[in-house]
């Protein structure tokens, strides 16, 4: 059994090693945490920059004065994120007393099972027979082809370059598109790592009886508890905070921080950063940009101009090839955005007829989506309450639309150009209730431009190493850094990522939980093979 190697104390007259990390996002919370349980360092020693005024970047939930809203959830399993599940089998359960996060979370599923009955819905309200694929031996050949071909062979093209037009109409396609956010027109290798990563889930997406959720929405349910972990071992938060510039010393063999400038409450200032301390860089998001609306305006449309992220690696990748190539995940926005909506009822209504359309309870379906949308919409209904503090005459739900500059079925202008009563009218058109089921309901959508830019067709240099080469106290912690074989869009990627370079740059002996090959288990590729031909 792998042990951690216990931090080497610090001579004297030597000052202590501290750690620095630029945003508050999962991938930088897991990374003060491993600093803290597997390299043996003190919490005290450990600064958090945020420019925001709560942590947990993309995994954020809050009330508002209007209604609840939240950004998005990510899928979770049982049967993958090893990483995320090592590190939250430590933390606390702030709400179980004696229970992990990781037990809480498990007790919640195994009371709450997911078995979705209603995934796809036409435009005559019927619920879609999705027990079959709908592939013709075309698209078998073709997928099969793309599932087989290597990251060198697929290069930086796209899935459409693989894939006939037909196979975009499969319900295979439809289920799968909605469930990852994916677009004909991302990245063929990202689209074949994610049918490699989740084949277990492939027999069973109709019902999408694998994914596993929080007890609460993710920021309640894992950054809270994360967040009081690491404040109770003397972690800093220093909120309000952005690191706008990296004073980096590139010599012949080694790369290294030399000082961090910080844009914060009373202006701007510059820190310097020892050789023996470490830096840790959240380069970019995938919410950065993002902007809400309300029940009568729309989102404003914001671009990398509104986002230090964005700005920051561009700034630091600039001539630095090992630093990656941000312009190749945000050139083009129109492929990378979407809209969300979270929807908070006073009356139970909605709920009702929901749950009496789709014959599943609220928080044991998965999406419901609008086959025929031109929005592409889909909703899901959480298990209640979704919010710790949420009232019991509130009842909260949340949507997406894939296609939110198309005009609507049921409201004549793009959703782009929608407040939340616009949104509402459009899903009560595809369900056909009567729009009282909403009254005295609060929509709030999100124009999130960058969402899904980290499945832009890309090269495998385009994205640095969580720790670049050459470098003696710099990583990378996000979305947009090259990890082999696993998948974006995911928790577990930012887990992933920041327990690779904690353990790269302290220099942990401890082995990074390995990936799951579940697509190398017999049984999972009969089961897939049969359900392809379904």
């Amino acid at each position: 059994m792998s042990t951690c190697r216990p931090r080497t104390p610090t001579p004297q007259g030597v000052p202590p090693m501290t750690a620095f990390f630029a945003g508050s996002g999962i991938g930088s919370l897991a990374g003060a945490a491993f600093l803290i349980r597997d390299a043996g360092w003190k919490g005290a020693d450990i600064t958090i920059f945020e420019s925001q005024p709560i942590p947990g970047g993309s995994l954020d939930g809050a009330q508002r004065p209007e209604g609840y809203s939240l950004r998005g959830g990510r899928m979770l399993t049982s049967d993958h994120y090893e990483c995320l599940w090592d590190l939250m089998k430590s933390i606390p359960s702030l709400e179980h007393e004696g229970l992990s996060v990781y037990d809480e979370t498990l007790r919640f599923n195994e009371r709450n099972p997911a078995h979705s009955r209603a995934r796809l819905v036409d435009a005559n309200r019927h619920i879609v027979d999705v027990s079959s694929m709908a592939f013709t031996m075309h698209d078998r050949l073709e997928l099969l082809r793309l599932t087989e071909a290597t990251e060198e062979t697929l290069g930086t093209s796209r899935i459409t370059d693989w894939l006939s037009p037909a196979f975009f109409r499969s319900n295979f396609w439809l289920m799968w598109q909605t469930t990852f956010a994916f677009q004909p027109w991302h990245s063929a290798v990202e689209f074949k790592r994610y049918l490699h990563r989740f084949m277990n889930e492939y027999p069973r997406i109709e019902t999408l009886a694998g994914v596993k959720r929080t007890a609460y929405n993710q920021y309640d349910s894992l950054v809270r508890p994360l967040v009081h972990w690491l404040v109770e071992r003397g972690v800093r938060f220093e909120h309000g905070v952005t690191v706008t510039d990296v004073d980096l010393r590139d010599d012949a063999d080694v790369l290294s921080v030399r000082g961090l400038e910080l844009r914060g409450p009373s202006g701007v200032r510059t820190m310097d950063i020892s050789p023996q301390d470490l830096v840790f860089i959240q380069n970019a998001s995938m919410t950065d940009a993002s902007s809400l609306g309300t029940m009568t305006e729309p989102p404003s449309q914001l671009t990398k101009v509104h986002s230090a992220g964005w700005a920051l690696w561009e700034k630091i990748a600039q001539g630095r090839p090992a630093f990656g190539r941000p312009e190749a995940f945000n050139a083009s926005i129109p492929e990378s955005w979407w809209e969300s909506f979270t929807v908070t009822c006073r009356t139970p209504a909605f709920f009702e007829k929901m749950e009496s359309f789709t014959g599943n309870q609220a928080g044991t379906g998965g999406l419901v989506t609008f086959r025929d949308s031109r929005w592409l919409m889909s909703v899901v209904l959480y298990h209640q309450p979704h919010f710790v503090g949420q009232r019991a005459d509130e009842w909260v739900f949340w949507g997406y639309a894939l296609h939110p500059d198309r005009v609507g079925d049921f409201v004549p202008k793009p959703m782009s150009e929608c407040g939340g009563a616009d949104i509402l009218n459009e899903l009560a058109g595809h369900l056909n209730f009567d729009r009282a089921v909403f009254e005295g309901a609060t929509c709030i959508p999100c124009r999130m431009p960058y969402i899904t830019s980290m499945f832009m067709p890309r090269a495998r240099t385009d994205r640095p190493k969580p720790v670049p080469a050459r470098s003696r106290n710099l990583a990378f912690v996000s979305q947009f850094v090259e990890i082999p074989d696993d998948v974006v869009f995911t928790v577990e990627y930012s887990v992933r990522a920041a327990q690779t370079a904690v353990y790269q740059l302290a220099h942990v002996d401890r082995i990074v939980p390995p990936i799951t090959a579940h697509d190398a288990k017999p049984r999972v590729l009969l089961d897939s093979l049969v359900k392809s031909f379904t």
